[in-house]
């Protein structure tokens, strides 16, 4: 058992049988009365998205979830295609349950496999990934990184602030924890 007040962005835990995984969580102290805590709660089998307070005393069932090492191979359909590191085995997961992390992912990343039980409940990626500039505004000349920034798509569709003199076809590393900009990557795309 786990206190309210101890989840953390991430976690999994169990409630009336349903499988829950923690998306937000902040400590909210109202002018008058208690404090509480207020989450963003995903429901990891049914895939509905709930925003629920429970006091920071409150206990709930922390999930055991296991990892296994992995490689997203391809998207098919509405399934992305995996491979276990070790066994080569390969599981198809629905995109819809993974829809946020495909945002980051490109073929052959390695990645980790989140199991319940035998029940394979998701993915999790790496704190940070390497994307190239598809599209953005052309640079301006003489900016600096204090600039308010500018939209970039990234090749795989996600949409991140970048400051305003980045180009297209560099390569940076995202946050994918928070889907923002850290850095230019050390490798850079100079044929665009």
């Amino acid at each position: 058992m786990i206190e309210a007040i101890n989840l953390k962005a991430g976690m999994t835990f169990v409630e009336n049988g349903k499988l829950i995984k923690v998306l937000a969580s902040e400590h909210h102290k109202p002018g008058k009365g208690n404090t509480v805590m207020r989450m963003k709660l995903y429901d990891l089998r049914s895939g509905a998205t709930v925003e629920k307070t429970m006091r920071p005393e409150e206990k709930v069932e922390q999930a055991v979830v296991d990892t296994k090492d992995a490689q997203y191979l391809y998207t098919q359909g509405d399934v992305a295609v995996f491979m276990d590191m070790e066994t080569y085995e390969q599981y198809e997961i629905p995109t819809a349950t993974i829809k946020n992390e495909m945002k980051y992912m490109l073929e052959n990343m390695n990645v980790k496999i989140d199991y319940y039980n035998t029940e394979v409940i998701g993915i999790s990626l790496p704190n940070t990934v390497q994307l190239k500039v598809k599209e953005t505004e052309p640079s301006i000349k003489g900016a600096t990184v204090t600039g308010s920034g500018k939209a970039a798509t990234m090749e795989t569709g996600l949409v991140v602030n970048v400051p305003d003199f980045i180009k297209e076809g560099e390569l940076l590393d995202i946050n994918t924890q928070k889907g923002t900009y850290l850095s230019r990557a050390s490798k850079y795309d100079e044929s665009k």
